[in-house]
């Protein structure tokens, strides 16, 4: 399994979870029960299919070797196996956040990542 696992949240909610010391969730993981997350691979895909058009994103490389066993990898869209978490993401195990902008053709630009 990868070494990094990516979340895309709004801005907003993560510095939220900054000043509170752990990310619960953005909306749809509190309704699904998990906190969705993206391999290297899946991640571009997730932006275009649920983050389209939106600015002021940031993009939350995750250590997946800190979140033990609440990390469940999963099949979801296409079959592919997806990261879930199962409980509250702690900010210790964040390697680093990054903007996530939208470019002139609407389309998110993405810094270098680590697969």
């Amino acid at each position: 399994m990868p070494d990094l696992i990516y979340k895309i949240c709004a801005s907003t909610l993560w510095r939220q979870a900054e000043r509170e010391g752990a990310f619960l969730g953005a909306p749809v993981d509190l309704t699904d029960g998990f906190i969705h997350f993206s391999t290297a691979e899946q991640v571009e895909e997730t932006a275009r299919k649920h983050f389209s058009g939106q600015d002021d994103l940031l993009l939350i490389a995750v250590e997946a070797e800190k979140l033990g066993a609440a990390l469940k990898y999963e099949v979801s869209r296409g079959g592919q196996l997806f990261p879930h978490l199962y409980g509250p993401l702690s900010l210790s195990a964040v390697r680093w956040v990054k903007p996530l902008p939208l470019g002139d053709d609407g389309h998110h630009l993405f810094p270098a990542l680590d697969a």
